[in-house]
């Protein structure tokens, strides 16, 4: 019998290693919108009696057991610095399913997505999946590997949006760009060197639009930058000064959704 190659075993490990994961929520908001969500493959419930009573009507909901902790020995396996305010969940991570049907099929008006090019800051993100949410972006897309991936800090920051905003994790993001286009995107990268300002960028793409955001410092990658069709940028009132990849990612989808 011949032996497997290398690259086909770490391949099958990996994929183990994927349907065996599992993410341990933390936070009263987190862990509220997750036992709501019909959606989500929910393992076990760790509370305090005082977040027990703030989160009676989301445990009663999901139909969970919670198993009640002591506030001064929280057993659920977290960061000793993590704020979990008396609450942890442990999940299966989402599955948002096709990339199509998620991008094309939410929502009304032309569509609009955000990329994120090695952005792995957890926090970040959590904050780009709220601005996506309030402004009615349909996916936050993202390789699968150098992102952040769900987490429960992540999900704090998110406050919820995680689970109602999908973050789709891809293989390879200059392709699923190119895929993007193939569907009638228009693709705006941001980049402070830019000589197309947003608005611009935004009133010469009337149709559907993906906003491509870079890891703050490195920015986007010269193949990403490639990809897209413009590159923008956030004009500032004076000549210095910059926003945080969150903050960029706000902006452009208001200036987007004000079109």
């Amino acid at each position: 019998m011949s032996k497997k190659p290398t690259w086909v075993v770490e391949k099958e490990r990996a994929k183990r290693d994927q349907a065996n994961a599992t993410v341990w929520l933390f936070g009263l908001h987190a862990v509220r919108d997750a036992l709501m969500n019909p959606a989500r493959e929910r393992l076990r419930l760790i509370v305090t009696k005082n977040a027990a009573h703030k989160l009676e009507d989301a445990i009663a909901t999901s139909g969970m057991e919670p198993e009640i902790a002591d506030p001064r020995k929280f057993s659920a396996p977290l960061d000793p610095n993590s704020v979990h305010q008396g609450a942890a969940l442990e999940v299966k991570p989402l599955d948002w399913g096709n990339l199509d049907d998620v991008v094309l099929g939410q929502g009304t008006g032309a569509p609009i997505v955000v990329l994120l090019d090695r952005v792995t800051d957890p926090h970040n993100v959590g904050a780009i999946l709220r601005s996506a949410e309030v402004f009615g972006a349909q996916a936050v897309i993202a390789p699968h590997r150098h992102s952040a991936p769900e987490s429960g800090a992540l999900a704090k920051t998110a406050s919820g949006a995680l689970e109602r905003q999908p973050y789709v994790q891809v293989r390879n993001l200059a392709n699923t760009m190119d895929h993007l286009k193939s569907l009638g995107f228009t693709l705006l990268g941001m980049d402070g060197e830019a000589t197309l300002t947003l608005r611009d960028g935004i009133s010469q793409s009337p149709g559907a639009i993906g906003i491509v955001l870079g890891a703050e410092g490195p920015g986007l990658r010269e193949r990403t930058k490639e990809t897209c069709d413009h590159l923008v940028r956030i004009d500032a009132a004076r000549g210095f000064g910059s926003l945080n990849v969150s903050n960029a990612a706000a902006v452009a989808l208001y200036g987007i959704s004000q079109r």
